[in-house]
């Protein structure tokens, strides 16, 4: 194995260097929901609203869910880096309600809009604050283990849904780029997907 190949397979290396060029393109590893708190459970398919995934609910709400919370990403690979690093951790368990696969973490930024499946436009709104919530799945409790202040690059993000839909497990994930224009909304009243 050359030098830094494992450390780019577990989510660590850095963007765009000519070995690992940019990735803007990955698929859905797992969705998840729940009653409310963590874990949050796989589920195969879902519908995506404007509050959501359709199945999640959030016993905070002062904190969690809301337009512009309304759907929680993480990155595989950052989940299997921390699991690396002797975290008990797994998909969902920080509870994200998408786990995503092939992107490269560090360009899913605050403004950043993400095409989830056939039709479904997320925009980044802004980096996670962790909270006590995720103590129990890392080592000695420390869960600022994902917060964007003192770990760049290994925080989950929240998004606000701008074309609702339906989407499934393995369902293709694309970064699209600022000039890109958003698959068309249906109208007023009616539902997509």
């Amino acid at each position: 194995m050359r030098a830094g190949a494992g450390r780019a397979a577990a989510g660590g290396e850095a963007s765009g260097s000519k070995d690992h060029p940019s990735a803007s393109e990955g698929r859905i590893f797992q969705i998840n929901v729940s009653p409310g708190g963590v874990p949050k459970r796989p589920v195969d398919a879902a519908r995506v609203t404007r509050l959501g995934v359709e199945g999640d609910a959030h016993r905070d709400l002062e904190h969690h869910g809301g337009p512009d919370r309304a759907l929680c990403i993480f990155s595989i690979e950052r989940i299997r880096a921390l699991e690396a690093e002797g975290h008990p951790i797994a998909a969902g368990s920080l509870g994200e309600n998408l786990t995503v696969e092939g992107l490269d973490w560090e360009t899913v930024t605050p403004g950043s809009r993400l095409l989830l499946g056939g039709g479904v436009v997320a925009e980044v709104t802004r980096y996670t604050s962790p909270c006590g919530n995720i103590t129990p799945f890392f080592t000695g409790g420390d869960y600022s283990r994902v917060s964007q202040k003192r770990h760049p690059g290994d925080s989950r993000v929240y998004a606000r849904v701008l074309t609702e839909g339906s989407i499934r497990a393995g369902d293709p994930v694309r970064l699209l780029s600022p000039d890109e224009a958003l698959p068309p909304s249906p109208p007023r009243g009616e539902r997509a997907g």
